[in-house]
């Protein structure tokens, strides 16, 4: 059927619905609120699983059920509420010729309710044998394909509502995320660390590098910035004694979209007073095992055509380590300074940039060789101070920090390093970052005085780590994009 047909059929069907409306506003008995359901669909399902006709015509229970109706099968309807799905049974001997009639009226994607005992068809199907039955809310717009689901990918992203009705394997998806950040909170908050909410305007776009979205306040009549992180402010809370702390936040960074990128996403960010690095990791790999089991019930993880195992010690490796073991032919010094490094990069397509020093260069060969090779749970330290403005640097070799990523699946999921508690250096790291800034780089940091002046309070040493939320659910549903995880992913204008 071409698109103008279908336009035309479905306009039709909205207007048949509107009359019914119209109809039932004029008895009177539009949009009910009266009704009080005692049973769910899904409870039902599970708790007389195993019980037969004779058993539960004997017991003879009543109960009141509501959901949207999504197939009818003449006399048995099938309807669905947020527990799962049970039939109804319309039973002419129980219901007067006037309800029977009323029933006839409803269309799929109304909201409608029933009451009567429970019994089991000769299928052996759980149903509601109707004594009672009630039409909630009419719906006006017909369900797409007859409850097969939508086939526009972009279309299910627009329209969550409709896809959440037809599609259960979504509303799991985000059953996943709920227990995932449950499951997080209460991780944490067993371990004394303190939720806390810190702010989404900022004066000064900074704890990460990313570019920032800009608003504009009225009455303070100052620039803003929605956050790019929330590192800065959980650290000043460091600063003042919340030795451990965290935040789920929702972070904003105006950049491209893509399968891994979202401008709007939500991280988790935790800072640990006496603490390192090492700790945070530790801390991690207990995590996300935990995690695993918890929400799936497994610490084997599925993701596409893999399976990556998580009861297994996790894989460490520093940047260089992993360079040299995903590019046999290369040796340690081949990427030891600027000049062979920028040589290497270039051999990899890789346009390396006249401000450009040997750290970033690193950086570059790694995300293009090595990163997406990093399948099994994997932490990748050792990064160069270069491209690390907010973590410690290390004792024995300046040239890097005290910092780690978490890959899996070749994804990036986590960040966290030691933290730079030294004032002075940090202001120093600030200057660069400025300096990079004004050579055209939108992305560096801006000079956040007040945070130095935090700073020169005293942090303690302090471990600190963000975990993208998105991402890993992404991991656990096994969903391919960043926007199958996020309720209302970000689109062009339609």
């Amino acid at each position: 059927m071409d698109k103008p047909q279908q336009v035309e059929d479905e306009n039709k069907l909205i207007a048949e619905r509107r009359a019914k409306l119209t109809t039932l506003r004029e008895q009177g008995h539009a949009f009910p609120c009266d009704f009080r359901r005692t049973a769910l669909a899904g409870d039902l399902q599970r708790d007389y699983e195993g019980q037969d006709k004779a058993t539960l015509e004997s017991a003879n229970e009543r109960f009141s059920v509501a959901g949207r109706l999504i197939r009818n099968r003449g006399a048995f309807l099938l309807i669905q509420d947020g527990s799962g799905t049970i039939q109804l049974y319309l039973n002419r001997e129980r219901l007067s010729d006037e309800a029977v009639s009323a029933i006839k009226t409803w269309d799929l994607g109304d909201i409608v309710a029933a009451s009567g005992a429970l019994n089991r068809s000769g299928k052996g199907d759980l149903y509601i044998n109707m004594e009672e039955g009630r039409l909630l809310t009419k719906a006006l717009r017909p369900l797409p394909d007859k409850y097969h689901g939508l086939v526009d990918q972009e279309m299910r992203y627009r329209q969550r509502y409709v896809d959440l009705i037809v599609n259960p394997e979504v509303r799991e998806i985000f059953r996943i995320r709920a227990a995932t950040i449950q499951f997080i909170r209460q991780f944490l908050a067993e371990r004394q660390f303190v939720e806390v909410e810190t702010p989404m305007l900022h004066p000064i776009a900074g704890g990460a590098t990313a570019r920032p979205f800009i608003t504009h306040h009225n009455a303070l009549d100052m620039e803003m910035y929605l956050r790019v992180a929330p590192e800065l402010y959980l650290k000043r809370l460091t600063v003042g004694g919340l030795e451990k702390v965290f935040e789920i936040n929702r972070n904003f960074r105006n950049e491209g979209l893509s399968t891994r990128h979202n401008p709007e996403f939500t991280m988790l960010e935790f800072y640990w007073a006496y603490a390192d690095f090492q700790d945070a990791m530790d801390l991690t790999e207990t995590l996300m095992r935990e995690l695993t089991l918890s929400v799936l019930g497994s610490t084997d993880v599925t993701y596409g055509d893999h399976v990556f195992h998580f009861d297994q010690p996790f894989t460490r490796l520093t940047v260089v380590e992993a360079i040299l073991k995903y590019n046999t032919d290369l040796s340690a010094e081949n990427i030891a300074c600027r000049e062979s490094a920028a040589a290497v990069a270039e051999q990899l397509g890789i346009q390396v940039q006249t401000g450009w020093d040997l750290g970033k260069i690193q950086i570059e060969i790694f995300e293009e060789t090595a990163e997406s090779r990093l399948l099994e749970p994997t932490f990748i330290t050792a990064y160069p101070t270069e491209v690390s403005p907010l973590a410690r640097r290390n004792d024995e070799d300046p040239f890097v920090t005290d910092r780690f990523e978490f890959f899996v699946g070749g994804r990036e999921l986590a960040n966290g390093f030691s933290e730079l508690n030294d004032a002075e250096e940090q202001a120093e790291r600030f200057a660069a970052q400025v300096a990079a800034r004004e050579a055209g780089d939108d992305e560096a940091m801006h000079f956040d005085h007040d945070y130095i002046r935090a700073l020169e309070y005293g942090l303690p040493p302090t471990a600190g780590e963000g975990i993208g939320i998105d991402r890993l659910v992404m991991l656990l549903s096994n969903s391919p994009s960043i926007r199958d995880v996020i309720l209302f992913p970000h689109l062009r204008h339609e």
